[in-house]
Order: C-alpha cells, then sequence, then structure tokens
C-alpha cells in the first residue's frame, strides 16, 4: 500500500510530521482549507523526465508554476518532459496526485523552488501516497532530509 510506504519512510525520517485526510478537493484553495495551511504551502511534487530512465522530483509551491527555461538551465539540458501517468507510477509507486519524494520506489534526486525556504517555523504540505492524504512537515528540515537541490525554477501561475 502506497500510504504505509510514505508514513513508514516519514517515520523513519525522524521529521515531525501531521497526516491530513480529506476527500477530493476542487481547488488549491480547498485543498488548503482542508489541511489547515496557506495555498502557498501545498506543494506539488512532479515527476521530470530528465532522459531515458532518468527522473528526478520537482517540489512546486501550490501558487506557483515550473518555469521550464529555469528548468532546463539549472539542469544543462534542452529537453526536459512530464511522464505519462503510468511511468509517474512505474518510477516513484505512487499515483499522480499522491506522488511524495518520501518512500518513492527510487530515491531520485530533489530539486526545490527557493520560495520553500527561508523561513524556519514554515510547514508545507506534501502528498502522501493516497488521494486525499497528506503529509505536512517543517519546510526546512524536509528539504534538508530529501537533500533537494535549492533554486529558483518557478514564476507565479497566471491567473
Amino acid at each position: 500500500m502506497s500510504e504505509l510506504r510514505a508514513r513508514e519512510a516519514l517515520d523513519s525520517s525522524g521529521l515531525p510530521y501531521e497526516i491530513t485526510r480529506h476527500g477530493r478537493v476542487g481547488s488549491l484553495a480547498e485543498a488548503a482549507a482542508a489541511r489547515g495551511v496557506e495555498p502557498r504551502d501545498i506543494v506539488k511534487t512532479l515527476v521530470v523526465r530528465r532522459g531515458e530512465g532518468d527522473f528526478l522530483f520537482v517540489l512546486v509551491p501550490g501558487d506557483r508554476e515550473i518555469s521550464w527555461p529555469r528548468l532546463r538551465a539549472l539542469l544543462g539540458v534542452n529537453r526536459l518532459s512530464m511522464p505519462d501517468k503510468e511511468v509517474a507510477r512505474e518510477v516513484t509507486g505512487y499515483e499522480r496526485g499522491t506522488i511524495t519524494p518520501f518512500g518513492a520506489t527510487t530515491a531520485w534526486p530533489v530539486i526545490a523552488d527557493a520560495s520553500l525556504t527561508g523561513d524556519p517555523a514554515r510547514r508545507i504540505s506534501l502528498g502522501a501516497g493516497a488521494h486525499g492524504v497528506a503529509a505536512t512537515v517543517p519546510a526546512e528540515q524536509a528539504l534538508a532530509h530529501l537533500g533537494a537541490q535549492i533554486a529558483e525554477i518557478t514564476e507565479l501561475q497566471a491567473s
């Protein structure tokens, strides 16, 4: 069970965390309200393909989106793509919408947007292996635990 794998990884991380369970949500604002955080503290874990069999996790705040030119420049590549849902599940062990670097079947590199750092008290909420299940963790501690590379890789979402 994917949720159990994520929970075991969180337990073994030593990070303080809180699990929130909620039904399907229709918007970022609904998800944030259900999890008791601000929309910017909902973190999307995206799987990005750098090359054949070469993936990474990109952590994006809920109110932002990947800047593909910035991410390509950071990684020194001309082309990146997002795998389809079957490949994403195969390479992470999680369905889309539940993906988290915690307990993924492969510990792919993690890149986190720089906007997630700078406040030692900030808590972020990530997917936890099942739909409607999230883990809220201290942002900077979680990024350090994941060995995340911090970089400016996003831009505010267009309204």
